[in-house]
């Protein structure tokens, strides 16, 4: 095949292992989307397993996939780690039992390594819109590159789940919970979920649509043939023609607006394969985006106790600010005045006046306006 296409779509009625080989060799010929795969690299495969659910439920990726690309890449010489970090404690026992229920048993026969390391990593990244520091799994750091292999999912909070939204698991367990606080709108949850694959970059995402979710999605909808996978270097591109397969308008999916008020995103891509084959007109989608803070499932009472304890604030760091004021200036608030402590004026947060946009962080030259996390939100994540 002489031309690459940004994206492409392959046939795959099931989870067939032939059919599955079948069509992400068609998948990989199209894009050339792991040419750059060496002998001797580590390859990580961000696989999507919500809390662990067994295959034919699709909540998770299906093992067939996994396993397929698994053999791909060790035929060339790879070595293959497949991780996640599930919503909850995120620890070597639980991970045992997700990747037993979840059926990684055969990715594993082989030759993939399921990740059992789960310890944190904190970086720097002030690139980022909204994350300008970053914890995430390090796992993710032991290989050489990154592939991301999400289902095609409904998503009750954000509308749809697919290869952008899939990187949230690169959040370490129950921090997400304090992330859903800290990024209470849709708009700023989509932007920190944009920051993260632009922070970690993967090389290459492919989307299980052989059966996707319907209706009650992520982990409760209905399973839905569909009867395809699709891959590409390009999340945002590939998300908004998955979310036009089942019948969404690309601009109600947070993470596909946030992309494009960012000018990410291929606008007209060249594809392979007819996707328009595997549209389903009548898929049961949200109808309304549940709010993120979970706020249906806690006591209105409560809700503004809970708020307090898991939100993060802003916190200079002394000893890396140079008293250049960007804070001070920027605060849409006023919340942040300035000290005459040595050679220049350091910020001081008023935390009455405080409203946790971080905006503080955003704009900061040097980086020294931290994430500060609650004492509750860092025991929780302890877990």
């Amino acid at each position: 095949m002489e031309q690459t296409y940004d994206i492409a779509v392959a046939a795959c009625p099931s989870y067939d292992e032939n059919e599955v080989a079948g069509a992400l060799q068609t998948l990989l010929e199209a894009t050339g989307g792991l040419d750059f795969v060496k002998p001797g690299m580590t390859i990580a495969l961000k696989t999507n397993l919500v809390s662990g659910a067994a295959p034919e439920k699709a909540v998770c990726t299906h093992p067939a996939v996994l396993t397929a690309l698994t053999k791909w890449l060790i035929d060339r010489g790879a070595s293959v780690i497949i991780g996640d970090s599930p919503g909850g404690p995120f620890s070597p026992a639980v991970m045992k039992h997700v990747y037993k229920v979840s059926g990684l048993q055969t990715a594993e026969a082989a030759g993939a390594k399921l990740n059992e390391n789960c310890a944190q990593t904190a970086a720097s990244f002030p690139e980022g819109k909204i994350m300008k520091q970053i914890t995430y799994t390090s796992w993710l750091s032991e290989a050489d590159a990154v592939i991301g292999v999400c289902k095609l999912k409904t998503h009750g909070m954000m509308t749809y789940s697919g290869n952008v939204k899939n990187f949230f698991g690169a959040i370490p367990g129950t921090m997400k919970l304090e992330y859903h606080y800290r990024f209470p709108k849709h708009e700023d949850f989509a932007d920190m979920l944009v920051d993260i694959n632009e922070f970690l970059k993967p090389a290459f995402y492919i989307t299980d649509a052989v059966v996707g979710m319907e209706g009650n999605g992520p982990t409760a909808g209905t399973p839905r043939q569909v009867g395809a996978l699709l891959a590409s270097k390009d999340p945002y591109a590939l998300d908004e023609i998955c979310a036009r397969m089942i019948g969404l308008d690309p601009m109600t999916v947070p993470t596909i607006a946030a992309a494009k008020m960012r000018g990410l995103g291929a606008e007209n891509p060249a594809i392979f394969g007819d996707w328009q084959a595997f549209a389903v007109p009548d898929y049961q989608k949200v109808t309304k985006m549940k709010d993120i803070t979970f706020s249906g499932y806690i006591p209105k009472f409560l809700m503004p106790v809970v708020t307090k304890l898991l939100q993060a604030r802003p916190q200079v760091k002394s000893s890396e600010c140079i008293g250049c004021r960007k804070c001070h200036d920027i605060c849409p608030a006023r919340a942040i005045s300035m000290t005459a402590e040595g050679k220049a004026g350091r910020p001081v947060i008023d935390r009455s006046q405080c409203i946790r946009c971080f905006c503080c962080q955003e704009f900061c030259p040097k980086g020294a306006m931290k994430v500060k996390r609650s004492a509750l939100a860092r025991f929780i994540n302890l877990l």
